[in-house]
């Protein structure tokens, strides 16, 4: 009998924690919705790199996605951070899923003309990416409210399992899709998708101004959630470190060019080449029981973000065996799923909730602008060089970035959990 229990505790100690769910109805509908809505994004993901990769050609367009996606990324953010924390979270929340779906509506029908613009393609993204920085902050700062502190550790693992269960699936079938299919329904599945999230965000309750909080606007808020960051190390340095991680190992931009070039595919190994990372970030968020027992949670992330390094340098020596490179990125993966929730928690539990939506829009800024300015950096980088010097020097400047943090910010590595950030 003991036997059994001590088993059935390291089971709990090893898989996710479903408490949020079972303990929140308005939690568990936001999941759910999420879960539908991110899926449906993973099949633009992949459709807008292949469409600018068969309209131009070159690695230098492809990355420019990334360009137009960052510039949006900051006018929302900076938009966003001057209402989020003055009006009812659910309102916003369902305002921005209309954004998406119009973002969405002008792909599809971009595709639907065969040849459209490139510069549609950038506007639409763009668009999304701005809604991005608007919807992903007050959906991050509900969660607290939603499930309480003690939860948002397993609450934040759980959404991480919804971003790499579909970044997992979603371009596999994208990848698919788009080679049967063809790209309008690509862009009709998402589109068809948000729906999701609209009704979710439909069903919960309102989420007011607590009583006690101000209702700042305008650039004065914007002002005031920087002004928080001003000499809170440890809560800055979680979002420089994941900058370096993005900014330079990030290949992404790179997946169809390589997909050809090294392997010798077409829209199905694009597909595999997007799922590949979510492999292992899934796997690590689906074994994330313990993250809520890590008392050193600024190594943890340091530590992370050096792993995610290794596997990014990794994938770009591996040459053309294919299974090598898609094991590689799923290390890299599950090494930066861990990161990410770490780095989320540390803000979620330290900043008050009348500044949470301000510093969640700056925390998303960071975590999906990232991965874009990564785009364009790759994409130069390999029409200077080559594709291979690209991901094998990003990797290898993201460890050199995350140990250089580490030293200059010691507070980071000694950070523990409670502790003010």
């Amino acid at each position: 009998m003991s036997a059994d229990k001590d088993r059935r505790s390291l089971v709990r100690r090893i898989l996710a924690d479903l408490s949020p769910l079972r303990a929140s109805r308005d939690f568990r509908l936001i999941w759910s919705g999420l879960l539908v809505s991110e899926l449906g994004y993973q099949f633009t993901l992949v459709a807008t790199y292949v469409q600018v990769t068969r309209l131009t050609g070159s690695a230098a367009a492809v990355g420019a996605i990334g360009f137009f996606g960052f510039v949006a990324l900051v006018a929302g953010s900076l938009l966003g951070a001057s209402f989020l924390d003055a009006f009812d979270r659910r309102r916003v929340l369902l305002l921005s899923q209309l954004g998406y779906m119009t973002g969405s509506a002008l792909l599809l029908a971009g595709a639907l003309q065969g040849r459209p613009p490139v510069g549609l393609v950038y506007l639409a993204v763009a668009l999304i990416a701005g809604i991005s920085a608007i919807e992903g902050p007050t959906r991050s700062a509900m969660t607290p409210r939603l499930v309480g502190p003690e939860l948002v550790p397993s609450a934040l693992a759980l959404n991480q399992i919804v971003w790499n269960g579909t970044g997992l699936l979603g371009p596999a079938l994208a990848g698919v899709v788009i080679a049967k299919l063809g790209l309008p329904w690509a862009y009709g599945i998402d589109l068809a998708t948000y729906g999701a999230m609209l009704l979710a965000a439909w069903a919960i309750r309102p989420i007011p101004l607590e009583p006690s909080e101000g209702a700042t606007r305008g650039w004065a808020a914007v002002r005031e959630g920087f002004a928080y960051l001003r000499g809170r190390r440890v809560l800055g340095s979680t979002f420089v470190i994941d900058i370096v991680a993005m900014v330079f190992g990030m290949p992404r931009a790179l997946f169809p060019i390589l997909a050809v070039t090294r392997f010798h595919g077409g829209a199905e190994v694009t597909g595999l080449l997007f799922s590949a990372p979510a492999v292992g970030a899934l796997i690590g968020a689906a074994t994330t029981g313990w993250v809520r027992h890590v008392r050193r949670q600024g190594a943890a992330v340091i530590w992370a973000v050096v792993l995610w390094g290794v596997g990014i340098a990794a994938f770009g020596l591996v040459g053309g065996r294919l299974w090598l490179a898609l094991a590689c990125l799923a290390f890299a993966g599950g090494a930066d799923v861990i990161s990410a929730v770490f780095r989320s928690t540390i803000l979620q539990l330290t900043v008050p909730d009348a500044l949470r939506g301000r510093l969640s829009a700056i925390h998303i800024l960071v975590v999906t602008g990232g991965p874009r300015l990564g785009d364009l950096e790759a994409g130069l980088v390999a029409a200077a060089f080559t594709p291979q010097i690209s991901v094998v020097s990003g990797g290898a400047l993201c460890v050199l970035g995350a140990a250089l943090l580490a030293w200059r910010v010691p507070e980071l590595r000694r950070y523990r959990a409670g502790e003010p950030a």
